[in-house]
């Protein structure tokens, strides 16, 4: 790749956006108001506002290795913070993938250097449902449901947060975990009962 092709697919993206509408960029420069945040893996495959079919301003986004939420991640945090307190988001998902390198690793045994701390969180997913995937014979299998699982638990990771949690209360938020087939380009809903998941637990994360 050419960093200059870079460039110039630039100007004619500009181009097309213009041809469309002529006032789009005074209005992309009016402010953003999402509806959705995104969270998902930052696999340079998987991107999120094309695979939605969204636009510019229409969804937050954040990426990281694996799409993982956890709580002493700042950056993170602050993503979820200033998109449910300040951009009143009505709607968060988080999106896997299948083919996600970042669970592939954390299933292997390899020390990964400075990847370790972040994979170890993958490996307590696996830990959690352990029994679950360990009656998985087939390698592939377990790998794709481990993924689905590790969205499960990163779901569960923002319904921890005192951020949704309120917005819960207050507008009805709403938490979705998905998954991108890779190979089809399809989106899955993995339609996960987080009020079974949590119903029995819930009473230890509860903040008023």
């Amino acid at each position: 790749m050419q960093i200059d092709n870079v460039f110039k697919n630039n100007e004619n993206w500009i181009k097309e956006k213009l041809a469309i509408s002529p006032d789009f960029f005074d209005e992309l420069g009016k402010g953003q108001n999402p509806e959705l945040l995104y969270i998902g893996c930052s696999d340079s495959r998987v991107t999120a506002e094309d695979l939605m079919g969204m636009g510019p301003g229409e969804v937050f986004v954040h990426r990281n290795i694996a799409n993982m939420v956890i709580s002493i991640d700042l950056n993170a945090m602050s993503v979820v913070n200033y998109a449910v307190d300040h951009l009143n988001v009505n709607h968060i998902v988080v999106c896997g993938h299948y083919g996600c390198g970042g669970v592939k690793a954390a299933m292997q045994s390899a020390d990964l250097g400075i990847l370790n701390p972040w994979l170890r969180n993958i490996r307590d997913v696996y830990r959690i449902h352990k029994d679950e995937l360990k009656d998985i014979k087939d390698e592939n299998e377990k790998y794709d449901r481990l993924v689905e699982l590790n969205v499960q638990e990163q779901c569960v990771n923002l319904i921890k947060t005192a951020a949704v949690q309120k917005a819960y209360r207050d507008r009805n938020l709403k938490v979705y975990g998905w998954v991108f087939d890779i190979h089809t380009g399809k989106l899955i809903d993995l339609k996960i009962d987080f009020e079974g998941i949590l119903h029995n637990i819930m009473e230890i994360y509860h903040l008023d």
